[in-house]
């Protein structure tokens, strides 16, 4: 594992104090939308190792350990495991540049001589609009059209090409949007079905497919992968915490534990979304799966931790008075790490489940955005229209089979029995 390879990976970790303020940010109102989590995750990169050096340390002593090493040359000798961490890994990558690739914004304009660039703007807008205040969408007046209304550029198109004036509309390569309704290209109510224009059809009020499942699986996967390192997270702290103090803690914590293990989880959410109306719905849903996703973890990492207290380098770091948080993030930790890694992509498996099951039983993500569980949800309601139900069920197949190929070579690279003596 080379040292850019370590970089990322702490880049990655580093996100969790973003994510958390982000959050925080977008409960009080001063973001307005999912990106900004995204946003000051970023921000905060540099600063979150200083809040947690030892957590910090014990990982990259981890990940720079002979034995991960020799594991993430197993993994990549799993060409199954391997090439679908690469495929789905390029594909997330590449979804984050879809307001780029798949919108009804221009790549370029031009007009009376002048060159605009519209998709430039409404890229930085998707994504910092609301964190700094600029002009992210051109009007129809910019371009002599009667209106003030935000400009339809395949319409604009067309009428430049009736003109035949010299200007110019360059379209993305796909140029629909997630949430723009297309009513007006069609004389039958919607749903429409897949055609040369829309490839996977309309919903039912007119909104392309194609773009709405591209669109929903950034949002599922952002959410998954939120979702299980804050689960995770709790888990790990407190599991590591009951494994090293023992004790009259550890059993007043797990039987805490085993009391909000029993709240169903499914009524809970139905019930907390009810009650509470907030325009960050999928911030509300990420601490609440997150709330109810860590039990399960923390019961490993405590295994993990009772055996590793017993070794005698644990006795050495306490006689000399090391403290206990080194003790626990630095010595232990990187030993217990296994568990973590080798469920780490089952957990994702089930957060995008939650999710999707979530948004088709109305509980998930509010309207309008873009969600496979949604589009099930109108397939249940139009059973003729076989593109509502095979395209998100088709996505959301090759998604998990994906994620499940890369959690079975993981468990299989991180096998100890492969690694010790005693076989």
């Amino acid at each position: 594992m080379t040292d850019a390879d370590l970089i990322i990976i702490l880049v990655v970790l580093s996100l969790h104090d973003g994510l958390r303020l982000g959050a925080m940010r977008l409960l009080t109102g001063a973001v307005q939308n999912g990106p900004g989590i995204l946003w000051n995750g970023l921000v905060l990169i540099l600063r979150s190792p200083l809040l947690l050096p030892d957590f910090y340390k014990a990982v990259l002593g981890y990940f720079q350990s002979p034995i991960i090493k020799r594991r993430a040359d197993k993994f990549r000798s799993l060409k199954r495991g391997y090439y679908s961490f690469l495929l789905i890994s390029g594909l997330y990558v590449l979804s984050f540049f879809l307001p780029l690739l798949v919108t009804d914004v221009a790549w370029y304009v031009r007009y009376e001589g002048q060159s605009y660039f519209p998709v430039v703007r409404s890229f930085a807008g998707y994504y910092v609009g609301n964190l700094i205040n600029f002009k992210s969408t051109y009007f129809e007046s910019d371009f002599g059209l009667l209106g003030d209304a935000p400009v339809r550029y395949r319409s604009l198109k067309k009428s430049f090409e009736a003109q035949n004036s010299g200007n110019k509309v360059v379209l993305a390569p796909y140029p629909y949007s997630p949430n723009e309704s297309n009513l007006e290209e069609y004389e039958a109510r919607p749903p429409h079905a897949p055609d040369k224009v829309h490839w996977f059809g309309t919903d039912d009020r007119g909104r392309d497919v194609f773009a709405r499942m591209l669109y929903g699986f950034q949002i599922s996967m952002t959410f998954a992968l939120v979702v299980t390192f804050l689960s995770y997270l709790i888990g790990v702290s407190v599991g590591g915490y009951l494994g090293y103090y023992g004790g009259l803690f550890d059993i007043v914590v797990q039987r805490f534990v085993e009391i909000w293990s029993a709240i169903p989880f499914l009524f809970a959410v139905m019930i907390v979304v009810s009650i509470v109306k907030t325009n960050h719905m999928m911030v509300l849903l990420i601490f609440l799966l997150a709330a109810f996703g860590w039990m399960g973890m923390t019961y490993y990492i405590r295994g993990e931790f009772l055996r590793e207290k017993a070794k005698d380098y644990v006795a050495a770091a306490i006689s000399i008075g090391v403290k206990d948080t080194t003790i626990i993030f630095r010595h232990i930790l990187p030993n217990a790490l296994t568990p973590v890694i080798s469920f780490m992509p089952f957990a994702i498996v089930g957060n995008i489940s939650a999710l999707v099951s979530l948004d088709f039983l109305g509980f998930g993500l509010p309207v309008p955005t873009p969600s496979w569980g949604e589009l099930l949800n109108q397939g249940r309601e139009y059973l003729k229209c076989y593109w509502l139900v095979f395209a998100p069920l088709g996505g959301l197949f090759a998604t998990l089979m994906l994620v499940s190929f890369i959690g079975e070579a993981v468990r299989e690279a991180f096998d100890p029995k492969q690694y010790s003596r005693l076989r």
